[in-house]
């Protein structure tokens, strides 16, 4: 099978035109077939707080209230995802842009209340890759955004860690899948404040023994358990590392 790589990015790297542009710089340099899944969370907590609309966070994850499923919608579908696509296209990279409701690619279904209420998050259900796999096979680079639907006409705010690793899980079944998940960091770090406590090999054994101990918490806990459920469901090799690293290959891999 032919090699996919696909990169989650998300934070500041795609928030920052200097950091942006350095990611599109190494992500051109990825050879073969390739997908970018990107996050936006830091500007849609800033755009929100311009509108007046309070941000609520729990591990990582965002409460969605309508204003708030209002303001992810105009800053992934819109205005992240296509600074990406006309980023990739000064690079000669033939970029399309799409949500989980385009080609029907991902259905979701609304988040049942349980302890918390996130409101309009979306859990994946369904992931279609027959159109993804035809544009891919055309040498076109889907770039995708954390939105889903319910095939109900409802958009639902979707975890962009969680989007990649159900992408790399189907494409799995098509393509030899690598599945990057880019941030600030080198890599997940033993001690945040220190660069080079860059932990090279993670088991979900010392996984959940750092979110125990508290060393590992917030947003890299959706990134890791995203990241293990792909290992383990086909996906070659997850790495999570830094734009610098995407072409390289350096960082911290899930054993």
């Amino acid at each position: 099978m032919d090699r996919l790589t696909i990169i989650k990015v998300g934070g500041k790297v795609v928030e920052e035109p200097e950091s942006l542009n350095a990611l599109l710089d190494q992500f051109k340099k990825i050879s073969g077939n390739k997908i970018l899944v990107h996050g936006g969370g830091r500007a849609a907590t800033d755009l929100a707080n311009r509108l007046g609309i309070e941000t609520k966070m729990v591990e990582g994850r965002r409460i969605t209230d309508v204003k708030m499923l209002e303001v992810v919608t105009m800053v992934y579908g819109g205005l992240i995802n296509k600074k990406i696509v006309a980023g990739l296209q000064s690079r000669d990279c033939n970029a399309i842009g799409l949500t989980g409701a385009d080609f029907d690619l991902i259905r979701a279904r609304k988040r049942p209340v349980k302890e918390i209420d996130y409101g309009f998050v979306g859990d994946v259900e369904e992931v279609s890759t027959r159109e993804l796999r035809l544009l891919i096979n055309e040498n076109a680079i889907p770039v995708l955004a954390p939105l889903t639907h319910d095939g109900n006409g409802n958009l639902l705010n979707t975890n962009a860690d969680t989007i990649a690793s159900e992408i790399a899980i189907e494409l799995s079944n098509h393509f030899n899948v690598y599945l990057f998940y880019c941030f600030e960091k080198k890599g997940v770090l033993l001690n945040p404040n220190d660069e080079t406590s860059i932990i090279y090999d993670l088991d979900s054994t010392l996984f959940k023994k750092y979110y125990q101990d508290g060393v590992i918490n917030a947003g890299m806990v959706p990134k890791l358990e995203n990241g293990f459920l792909a290992k383990k469901k086909g996906v070659k090799e997850v790495l999570i590392t830094n734009a610098e690293n995407i072409a390289n290959g350096r960082g911290t891999r899930l054993v």
